[in-house]
């Protein structure tokens, strides 16, 4: 078994060697750095290991080798995205190919980090064959595996797994529903004693405020926030919360956003909607409809299969398309409330979750968020600057500034008048390694050839 996985490696490598044509500029082009609303026009980016090494307008700083230089003329060039609650598979019987290709679609969108959601010894051996460039993939920071009502029964398995993840060197803890009050507060006493960050759902017996008290890193999909409008004798009368306490909306008081907003400020807590999840999985759009969308064809048609099941179940007989849409309203509400009071937004759409294909997946999630009154500077900021702030690392990436690494999405059009033209790549630099849109295309037919 570890003979195969080798030779995944080193199929995933020569791929690498192919793609990275040596640039060494990228001239006459307009930059996104991200540092502000900011369009640096006719501007030549130098590059040099990997970073951006220099930077200024084209007739003041030249590129000294023609043949290692992009010319951006009428580009734009931004910032490598930032998929901030990814799903990472791992290998099935040895074979690693399905994580390979995952890994490829991230990057052939753009996405050049991403934070894994649901985490496993694996990633962590993963994580390092993409730091040493052993396979293409975009950056990696990691979740320890599921902390749930499960997994942690008790204070004392609680303190136990925070420990032992600490100590193995995962970058953060996922909570998952059904963690006792107890017991998280346990958990999150001992995290924050090992300084070790944990985010994600926020169980029920925790509830939203008790969670921004707690410091949650991130409370994701906004879990929580439309349970804390809405009295506690309802939730305790009507334990059936629906899908993210959407059979509440009928007895939710929007009035109390704002309040909500405003304390998850103070806490510095930040936020990773996944509006998509919600605008697709959730969503009365049938689910043959979504199967057959172009990107589709870059999943294995298991995958499929199971989604267009879960979607039929998640919207059986008992759904209301009513209810849906005023619950996507009131979404909107919570993410203008959040954005009214400066919380820091992190882009994420749970890929590959149903239907949301990773890095597909963003291009939907900046859609649903555009839709709900978002300015694109604030969306494109959730998944480029934000996430490196997040992580304390600040002009290592996320930014186009001299000593960031060289992850960029070279575009047809500026993502700033809208987003949706993130997606006219003309190609991706990955750590300095061009990968151009004719062998991203060509990459991503051999993966639909495979999953046919």
């Amino acid at each position: 078994m570890r003979t195969i996985y080798t030779l995944f490696l080193i199929g995933s490598n020569l791929c690498f060697c192919a793609a990275q044509a040596k640039i060494s500029a990228i001239t006459h082009v307009n930059v996104l750095p991200m540092t502000s609303e900011e369009v640096l026009k006719d501007y030549t980016v130098l590059l040099k290991d990997g970073k951006v090494f220099k930077m200024g307008p084209s007739n003041k700083l030249k590129a000294k080798k023609k043949n290692q230089v992009i010319d951006g003329t009428g580009k734009y060039l931004m910032p490598g995205l930032t998929e901030m609650h990814a799903h990472i598979p791992t290998p099935e019987n040895g074979d690693d190919t399905w994580v390979r290709q995952v890994l490829f679609l991230y990057v052939a969108n753009g996405v050049t980090t991403i934070r894994g959601m649901l985490g496993d010894p694996y990633h962590l051996t993963l994580r390092k064959n993409v730091d040493n460039e052993l396979l293409i993939g975009p950056r990696i920071f990691t979740s320890s595996p599921s902390m749930n009502g499960n997994t942690i029964k008790t204070p004392a398995e609680a303190r136990e797994k925070v420990i032992q993840y600490k100590k193995d060197g995962f970058d953060f803890l996922k909570v998952h529903p059904g963690v006792k009050r107890e017991v998280f507060d346990t958990m999150a006493k001992i995290a924050q004693s090992l300084n070790l960050p944990f985010s994600g759902h926020v169980p029920v017996e925790v509830g939203i405020r008790h969670a921004l008290a707690s410091r949650y890193a991130s409370v994701d999909h906004l879990d929580g926030y439309l349970e804390g409008t809405v009295p506690a004798d309802v939730l305790a009368q009507n334990p059936n919360a629906g899908f993210f306490g959407s059979n509440y909306i009928p007895n939710a008081d929007e009035k109390l956003l704002d309040v909500l907003a405003a304390e998850t400020k103070k806490q510095g807590v930040w936020v990773v909607p996944t509006q998509s999840l919600f605008t697709r999985w959730f969503s009365p759009t049938d689910a043959a409809a979504l199967a057959n969308e172009p990107e589709m064809q870059y999943m294995p048609s298991k995958t499929l299969y199971q989604w267009r099941q879960n979607k039929s179940n998640l919207t059986g007989a008992n759904y209301s398309e009513v209810l849906w849409q005023r619950f996507i309203l009131f979404r909107h509400k919570i993410l203008q409330s959040l954005h009214k009071a400066d919380v820091d937004l992190l882009l994420g759409s749970d890929a590959p979750q149903v239907f949301n294909v990773p890095g597909f997946s963003l291009r939907h999630e900046m859609k649903s968020l555009a839709e709900a009154n978002l300015p694109p500077y604030a969306i494109l900021r959730s998944g480029t600057a934000n996430p490196a702030r997040f992580f304390g690392r600040s002009g290592a990436f996320g930014t186009i500034v001299p000593g960031a690494s060289a992850d960029f999405i070279l575009l047809e059009a500026n993502p700033l008048e809208n987003v949706s033209n993130t997606s006219k790549q003309v190609g991706v630099m990955l750590r300095g390694k061009w990968l151009s849109k004719e062998f991203i295309e060509a990459e991503l037919e051999k993966i639909a050839d495979k999953n046919k």
